[in-house]
């Protein structure tokens, strides 16, 4: 049977639910004088458990969903959203009064945040966080860098935007993005979406993403996460997450996996030639951030 919820939904018409939305937009950015900033962001990396970590998140009583309710994990403000404006991204965020009131009723500190895999990547995005938001803590998933192109792929197969197979795909990446990056640093407002869909192998290069990020930011604003350990016990890194936050402990009854894309295994020879690449790459990060990660073809 039907919830209320999804008979009253079903019944609105779409034009109805346009306006309402319109308006709730519109509320949001009249108000946005009065809707702080938010207090950190998961930027990345794509494919690296950062659905199931916002979505644990939200369960904490003290961490709001975004405004409006659609709004579920990001605006894309910082990269897809910028020439929107400053008020624009403020509107997604709750009020003053809301986050007192939510402080009144859990006894702590709010803590308000959003998560756009494409932050880390994107070339643009942390000179303006650091603009705007030069305390905000900063999450960042690392994956395994092979898994993480598989998936990816997998991915943008299942959407329905990727027509080549994973091995002619990486091997027209460079193809297929050329002169990107050169339009998007030209155009400050310019959203590339091939160099958003098709940088499989780019991504997971994951110290040369990260280095803006360690030169803007003081490291103690940074928490790196390998995701395996997301992976293998998620209620230790949820908690993990919470300290670095200033939040108070709070267990969830489950941490299932959200987002998961379950498919054939990757080609041997795919593998092996993908963890070649990428050793040198990882190894430099180890170095560069004092960490271990639990990678194939790294040593321990």
């Amino acid at each position: 049977m039907s919830s209320l919820r999804d008979r009253v939904k079903a019944a609105v018409p779409a034009r109805v639910t346009a306006r309402v939305k319109e308006s709730l937009v519109y509320y949001g950015q009249r108000t946005s004088d009065r809707r702080p900033l938010p207090d950190f962001l998961i930027i990345g990396t794509k494919r690296g458990g950062t659905t199931s970590l916002w979505n644990y998140l939200i369960q904490h009583p003290l961490v709001p969903r975004l405004f409006p309710a659609w709004n579920t994990k990001s605006p894309h403000y910082f990269e897809e959203n910028w020439a929107r404006g400053e008020a624009w991204y403020r509107s997604h965020f709750p009020t003053v009064r809301q986050r007192a009131a939510l402080e009144s009723r859990h006894g702590g500190p709010v803590r308000v945040g959003e998560a756009s895999p494409l932050y880390m990547f994107h070339p643009h995005v942390p000179q303006r966080v650091h603009d705007l938001m030069p305390t905000v803590r900063l999450i960042v998933l690392l994956r395994d860098p092979v898994e993480r192109a598989y998936s990816h792929w997998k991915e943008r197969r299942t959407e329905g935007r990727e027509p080549l197979d994973f091995a002619e795909a990486l091997a027209r990446e460079q193809e297929r993005t050329i002169g990107e990056w050169d339009r998007m640093m030209a155009d400050p407002d310019y959203f590339s979406e091939p160099y958003d869909w098709y940088t499989y192998r780019a991504r997971g290069r994951y110290l040369e993403h990260l280095e803006p990020w360690l030169r803007l930011f003081d490291r103690s604003q940074l928490l790196v996460l390998p995701s395996e350990e997301l992976y293998r016990d998620a209620r230790a890194t949820y908690l993990r997450v919470l300290d670095f936050l200033g939040l108070p402990p709070h267990d969830l009854p489950d941490f299932k996996v959200y987002n998961d894309r379950r498919s054939a295994p990757l080609d041997p020879g795919l593998r092996a030639e993908l963890t070649d690449y990428y050793r040198p790459y990882s190894e430099a990060l180890q170095r560069r951030l004092g960490m271990s990660f639990d990678w194939a073809g790294l040593s321990a």
